[in-house]
C-alpha cells in the first residue's frame, strides 16, 4: 500500500470522480487527512455557464452547487484515502441537511470548503460529512450531507 496523497490537483480529481464540464465543481483538494477532513478549493470564474442564467445582471454561484462542489470535495477526500484512482467511483447524494447560505459567491470569489467526515469507514458504503464553504474566511455556505459511495461503479 502506498502513501496515501494530501493534495489532488485537476488531474488526480478526474482520476477520482467521473465529473468532468460543466460539472466539476472543485479545481484542487488539499489537506486531506485521510478519510476524516480536507480543504476543496474552487475557483469561481464568469465563464461558468450558470452564470448566463443566475443572474444575467448579477451573476451569483447558485447554492445547490455549492453543496455539490463540497460533496465533491468529500469524495475526492475518502477516494484518496482508499486509493480509488481510474477506479470509477460513484457517489450519490442520500440526504441533504442543515443548508444555510450566508454570503454571495460570485466571479472572482476563491471559494473554500472544509469538509469532516462525520461518519464512515474503509468498505462502508454510507458515509455522512459535514462542511463549510468559505470566501476570504467569510461563511457562504453550511451544510451536512450524507452519501453512498459506489466503489465499483463499472
Amino acid at each position: 500500500m502506498t502513501q496515501p496523497l494530501a493534495t489532488a490537483d485537476i488531474h488526480m480529481i478526474q482520476r477520482l470522480i467521473p465529473h468532468r464540464y460543466p460539472f466539476l465543481l472543485i479545481d484542487k483538494v488539499r489537506d486531506i487527512d485521510g478519510y476524516q477532513s480536507a480543504v476543496g478549493i474552487k475557483n469561481v470564474t464568469m465563464n461558468e455557464p450558470h452564470f448566463q442564467g443566475h443572474f444575467p445582471s448579477k451573476p451569483i454561484m447558485p447554492g445547490v452547487t455549492i453543496v455539490e462542489a463540497m460533496a465533491q470535495t468529500a469524495a475526492v477526500m475518502v477516494g484518496t484515502a482508499l486509493e480509488m484512482q481510474d477506479k470509477d467511483m460513484l457517489v450519490y447524494f442520500m440526504a441533504i441537511e442543515k443548508a444555510k447560505f450566508r454570503r454571495m459567491v460570485v466571479p472572482g470569489d476563491v471559494l473554500e470548503m472544509r469538509l469532516t467526515t462525520l461518519r464512515g469507514k474503509p468498505g462502508g458504503k454510507v458515509w455522512r460529512f459535514a462542511g463549510e464553504a468559505t470566501v476570504e474566511g467569510e461563511m457562504a455556505c453550511e451544510a451536512e450531507f450524507t452519501a453512498m459511495m459506489d466503489l465499483g461503479a463499472k
